[in-house]
This record gives structure tokens, sequence and C-alpha cells, in this order.
């Protein structure tokens, strides 16, 4: 008899939306990630290309669905070791690292973080900016539970500190915490671990040698409302916003002596986002991207390219880079390089961002190899032709870049694609192993005055960059009827959602 679950590795755009469609269907659904939270890359970005839309406002409802949908267990700071069995009853083995926060206590509230006096450079912010030695990743993250990093905090280099567990009022921290190893009977397994950007190589063109050289998932932090620089395009040497910026294309992808000799598919075009997003947060700023080939496939892709070049006045120039070089008053890049007509040219730009590829993570690779199914000469998933969901063990599918290289709607199709999938070995227990959601009770309001609450979203240059936020909620709390209304710095985040239903009780808000 089959078991109606299905283990999703992964809790990135494609697994979350994977674990959304089967646990909506009626599959219980355990949600593996390796990380402290949930949102992948995607979490990362500022937007998506080609509509520019904003990436953590997409995203953050599925968080928020993802956290206290009644059908889907979360298991972060987890990996998969093994998987025994055959398709429809497996035994999977999860290890679940320890937190060191309780998460049944925690209540987010932000207190430690606040009082602890350790820093490290910040993962989510690619090295740009700082956190604590207790942290959230980022301002949306579920579960909103802090993790205490082992190699930074005091307590556990010295012995010393504790100011975490003396400032917590519920008692949440735990230092004694340790790891746990979790049996899962699941029926299905799809495997959507993500990516990681290419690093190798990058020296060449001045990366960690030069400050004003980054890296494009760097770029997306420094353009992010919850960055380290809040949006606003600065150089790390000197903190000034630069005039001229330029992108090197196929860094760490197409390069056959390394054997990374494939289209990593997206970089193109988040390049083309990137400077045009320069354009609408600097006006002044002059863009220049540098590329082989442009390769603008998708649906509205080639527009995009022809819109940046007629409206945003992006600048592109065919040309492989020879050299970088810096110039030591400015702090300038000197980027060298052949044009079409043959000519040798030096051109100065104030920051130079390199358009990195995309490669599974080494984790993601290993953990494929300890459950059998087979990778393809790159290291990603092997998958037949006739069946791109299908790896080649029976019951375990995928979804997602570790597919191959792919943009975020590619992903979100293959995820419900591969859900499908699973679905379809354990259909017979649909509904067996779940329990129905019992909806909060409904409140007659039929008589009661009209009571209005308004939440206006801040959300950096998003939103505030255009509306002031305060004049709004000013003129919003004056108009008739309205009983509450604030102004929220991320009202897609968690905790502003608890602080909404609060309200809502509080106020008698309907």
């Amino acid at each position: 008899m089959a078991y109606g679950s299905v283990l999703v590795l992964g809790g990135g755009i494609a697994g979350l939306q994977a674990a959304l469609d089967l646990g909506d269907a009626g599959f219980k659904v355990y949600l593996v990630e390796r990380s402290p939270a949930l949102g992948g890359r995607m979490a990362q970005l500022d937007k998506t290309f080609p509509t520019n839309d904003c990436s953590i406002c997409i995203l953050s409802p599925k968080l928020v669905e993802g956290g206290r949908h009644p059908n889907i267990e979360i298991l972060t700071l987890s990996e998969l070791l093994s998987l025994e069995g055959e398709a429809g009853e497996f035994r999977a083995q999860v290890l679940k690292l320890p937190r060191y926060v309780r998460e049944d206590l925690c209540t987010g509230c932000g207190t430690c973080q606040e009082k602890c006096p350790s820093k490290a450079p910040s993962e989510f912010d690619q090295g740009l900016g700082q956190r604590k030695a207790i942290f959230i990743p980022y301002p949306q993250a579920i579960p909103r539970v802090p993790v205490i990093d082992r190699e930074v905090c005091t307590f556990f280099i010295k012995g010393k500190c504790r100011v975490c567990e003396k400032v917590c009022p519920t008692g949440a921290i735990d230092y004694e915490q340790g790891e746990q190893q979790i049996e899962l009977k699941v029926g299905a397994v799809i495997l959507a671990p993500g990516y990681e950007v290419v690093q190798e190589g990058l020296g060449q063109y001045g990366y960690g040698v030069f400050p004003n050289v980054i890296t494009s998932l760097q770029f997306e932090r420094i353009l992010s409302a919850s960055g380290p620089t809040r949006g606003e395009i600065l150089r790390p040497s000197d903190g000034r916003v630069p005039q001229r910026i330029a992108w090197i294309q196929c860094v760490g992808s197409r390069n056959h002596q390394k054997g990374r000799d494939y289209c990593s598919s997206v970089c193109c075009m988040y390049a083309v986002k990137e400077a045009i997003i320069s354009k609408e947060h600097h006006p002044e700023i002059e863009p220049t991207i540098f590329f082989i080939d442009l390769r603008a496939f998708g649906k509205g892709f080639d527009l995009y390219y022809e819109r940046a070049k007629a409206e945003y006045g992006v600048r592109f120039v065919r040309s492989m880079i020879a050299q970088v070089t810096e110039d030591p008053d400015s702090r300038d890049l000197i980027v060298h390089y052949v044009d079409e007509e043959g000519r040798s040219r030096r051109e100065a730009f104030g920051l130079l961002v390199l358009s990195v590829g995309l490669r599974p993570s080494r984790e993601a690779i290993e953990t494929a190899k300890r459950l059998g199914v087979r990778l393809d000469p790159y290291g990603f998933l092997w998958t037949p032709l006739s069946h791109p969901l299908s790896t080649s063990r029976p019951g375990v599918f995928v979804c997602g870049v570790m597919q191959s290289p792919k943009d975020i709607p590619e992903s979100v199709a293959q995820a419900s694609g591969a859900a499908a999938r699973a679905a379809e070995v354990i259909s017979s227990m649909r509904w067996k192993e779940v329990k129905l959601q019992e909806l909060p009770p409904e409140r007659d309001i039929q008589g009661e005055p009209l009571r209005i609450g308004v939440f206006v979203c801040h959300c950096g240059v998003n939103i505030a960059g255009v509306v002031d936020v305060e004049e709004v909620v000013d003129y919003a709390s004056g108009l008739p009827n309205v009983v509450h209304a604030e102004g929220n710095l991320f009202t897609c985040a968690e905790d502003t959602q608890r602080k909404i239903k609060e309200a809502i009780r509080e106020k008698g808000i309907n």
C-alpha cells in the first residue's frame, strides 16, 4: 500500500510551488530545506523580468501560505541523508540540524537580534551587509524564527555572553539543542534544491581584487529595498553612485576549458533587467552590456530587450572582454576589449557587474549521488527527453534549475508538473494522511457601523520611492469610517500580517 505523503527537497520557488499544489490536492507534504528559511534565490532578487514585478511581493504570499498550510510540514536546517524502498513506499532519513532556538516558543519579536553584540557578513546579502550571530535571514522569512551561528556566537566560542538567552521573553533560546535524525515514510519525492552561482575564475575580471567588481547576485541585493543599501545603487569602495555601469556576460558559462560549455539561460535577461532598474533608480546612470550572443527566447523577452535600448538607452557591445584593470585614483574599472571592427578599446566604468552562470550546488550533487539518481555531464539531473520531470529512479521527480538552467516562470510550471506526477503515484491515498482544515468561525457583522482599517506598505523604492507613505497614512486616517491607519515597512512579512490580524480584532475592523 502506498504512503499518501510526498517529500519535497528544496524550499525555493519551485519546491514551494510543488508543496502548495500537493497540499491543496489533499496530500501530506514534508518540505525539507537546508537553510534556516524558505525562499531560495528568488527571495534575494529585486525584480523579475520581463515585467519588472517585485520579486518578494510575488514570493511572500506563497511563503506565508506554505508556512500556515495544514498539510505542509516544514523542516528547515535539514538535509536528506538516504532514500530506501521504491515508488509508493519510500523511507527517507532526514538530518535536522540544531537552530538553538525553540520554534514552538519563539514569537519572532527580534529582541535577541537587537541585543546581540556579535556580527558577521550576511550570506543573504552576499557579504555586502552584516547580520548578527543570532539572525533571521531576511524580513519576510518563513519560519520567522532566528538561528544561532555557532561559528560567530561568543557563547559557543568562549562560553560567555548568553545575552540572547537573558533578553528572550519566552525562554526560546536552547544552547543544548542537538541534531535529530528523522525517518519519513513517503510515496514520492520531488527534488528542487535550486542552484548556486559560479564563483571560480572570476578573478580574471578583478573580482575579489578590485572592490567595485561585483557579481550579479550582489547587485540584486544592492537594488533590493531590504538590501544593504536599501535600494540605493552605491559603489562598495566609496558609497558613491556610479556614473557608468558595465555588465560582462557569460561569466562561468560557455567556458569550454573548464567544462561549463552550456548557456545558463537567464543571464542575458537578468542583465537587461538590472540595467533597466538601474536607470529607474538613477536616471543619470549610463549602462553598458558586453555580450557574446544575446539570448532572449522567452515570451516578451525580445521586446524587453528592444525597450531597454530604445526607452532606457542601454548600450550593447558584442565583445569578449580581454582584461580588466583599475584606476588607482578613482577606483574606476578599465575594461579592455576588441570591438566588432577589430579595434582595441579601453573604457572606464564606475561599477562592473559580472553576469555569473548557474550550476547545481555541491550539496545537491552529493544528495543526488546518495539517492542513486543519474546526473548529466554538467551535474544537473538527467531526465529522459520524453519525460523531463522524471529522474532515473521511479517515484523520484525533479523541477527547477536542478533539471537544467531556467527562469522563474518555467521553474514554477515544472513544479506544478512534478507535483502532478508525484500525485499520480499515490493518488489512491489522497486525503488519507491529512487533517481537514478548521477555518475560524465567521462573524456576523450585519447592522454594525462601518469600521475600515488601512495598512500602507513602505517596501523601499518599490512603493516609498514614488509614494509618500506617511502622507497617505495621515490622509487615510481622516477619511470617513476609518478607525485605524498605519504604515508598515514590509506588509507581506509574517510579523506584519500578525499585527494586522491583531488590529482587526482589537479595533473591530469589518
